[in-house]
């Protein structure tokens, strides 16, 4: 891995962080605390504070709300080690117990002191236990006992990997293009189609390419990509292709560079016939058979990036969503650069921010993958930010996949 320049290129905007985060995760209940509201039982939730550098305690973190028990069951909570401790494993922890009021006047219940390396002892099925003490009530009351029980059910501590620390590791970063050849971009020879090479020697489609490739081909060290195209018909017999190496040579559909997908991309325009419909499934499909071949080997090594270009609408939606939804479980992520004015709306839909996808059977996808960009936005600004803008999830996608299969960095340390 060592001949890739691994720190380089606008993919690491989102992974300017620290190689070695650690997190702790923690799981509390209580029992028996105070009865605090006159009418009913209390809304208990929880507050760690640490030292700060002025000597006071800083809030680190604050629990839910447990409406109306004196044995509330908190939700696990994961924060950055640095954020709790500083990293100081016996720097004391101050934990308030409140009931929640809702004008804001919480009542006291207890509080106790600790730190990470007295609550690293509690293991499932060894919880630890916290006398919770209103120091108040101890002083006015002889045979006061506690306000209440807390209880560390378990408490763990994981490195949080970074997208860096995955390149880092050894990933690669495997890049297939996908180019819309379908008639709605009109006549290649026509200056008005998306698909002309204008005088510059560019277009829209090979401005994406370019701009999304540049940085991807650094993540790969062979930098040989499959570059295929769909919706043209291909000589001899003209039969309408979704899945054809635009080289034209089915068994090696490699690429050298992006250098050598804008070759094969200008020498196939005058050899295919633009056609229709607007298929992605075959292409999704075609490059999860890959990713899914990868997953066999159960170590955080290959990760797949598909950039589809296309001019508009998507003919087969259903059987679309259906392949994206089957994707989200595979280490893949899907880049779609819309050219043209079209109506993108489909798009949009297809990207995951807003709501989860689901298949027409309802399946929901396991993860948002699909990023979507239409290029109209960026035609006047610099490459780098139409870079910056197609790649800005990848990091999270690629960190996200890995974390959910508990796969680390294949050549890092144990946490």
């Amino acid at each position: 891995m060592n001949d890739k320049p691994a720190g380089k290129g606008l993919i690491t905007i989102a992974a300017q962080e620290l190689s070695d985060n650690q997190v702790i995760t923690l799981s509390l209940a209580g029992r028996k605390l105070d009865k605090k509201d006159l009418f009913g039982k209390s809304d208990p939730f929880l507050e760690f504070y640490k030292p700060g550098d002025d000597g006071k305690w800083m809030l680190v973190h604050r629990t839910e709300v447990i409406k109306y028990t004196l044995d509330p069951v908190w939700k696990p909570f994961t924060v950055p080690l640095v954020s709790l401790c500083d990293g100081d494993m016996e720097k004391p922890i101050q934990v308030m117990c409140y009931d929640y009021d809702n004008d804001g006047g919480h009542d006291f219940i207890g509080e106790f002191q600790t730190s990470v390396s007295q609550m690293c002892e509690a293991r499932d099925g060894v919880p630890l236990e916290f006398e919770c003490i209103n120091p108040k009530k101890q002083r006015k009351k002889k045979n006061y006992k506690n306000s209440g029980i807390i209880i560390l059910r378990s408490c763990k501590i994981n490195r949080d990997y970074s997208f860096l620390d995955y390149i880092l590791g050894g990933c690669q970063l495997m890049f297939t293009v996908g180019i819309d050849f379908t008639a709605s971009n009109g006549n290649p020879l026509d200056p008005s189609s998306l698909h002309y090479i204008n005088p510059m020697g560019t277009n829209e489609y090979l401005s994406a390419i370019w701009a999304v490739g540049q940085i991807i081909q650094d993540y790969d060290s062979d930098k040989m990509f499959p570059a295929l195209g769909f919706g043209a018909q291909l000589p001899p017999d003209w039969k309408v292709s979704h899945e054809f190496a635009i080289n034209f040579n089915p068994t090696n559909p490699f690429c050298s560079g992006v250098d050598g997908i804008a070759q094969a991309y200008s020498a196939c325009l005058p050899h295919i016939r633009f056609y229709g419909p607007t298929n992605f499934s075959p292409i999704v499909n075609h490059v999860a058979r890959f990713a899914a071949q990868a997953t066999q080997q159960q170590t955080a090594t290959q990760y797949f990036i598909l950039l589809i270009i296309t001019d508009g609408v998507i003919s087969d939606m259903e059987e679309t969503r259906h392949a994206v939804v089957q994707a989200s479980k595979l280490p893949m992520s899907i880049i779609i650069v819309g050219v043209g004015n079209a109506d993108f709306a489909a798009m949009e839909f297809l990207d995951g921010d807003s709501r989860t996808l689901r298949s027409h059977t309802g399946e929901e996808a396991a993860r948002d993958i699909v990023q979507f960009v239409p290029f109209r936005e960026f035609r006047n600004a610099a490459k780098e930010t139409l870079a910056k803008a197609v790649l800005a999830e990848l990091p999270q996608q690629v960190v996200q996949y890995f974390k959910h299969k508990n796969l680390p960095p294949t050549n890092s340390e144990p946490a």
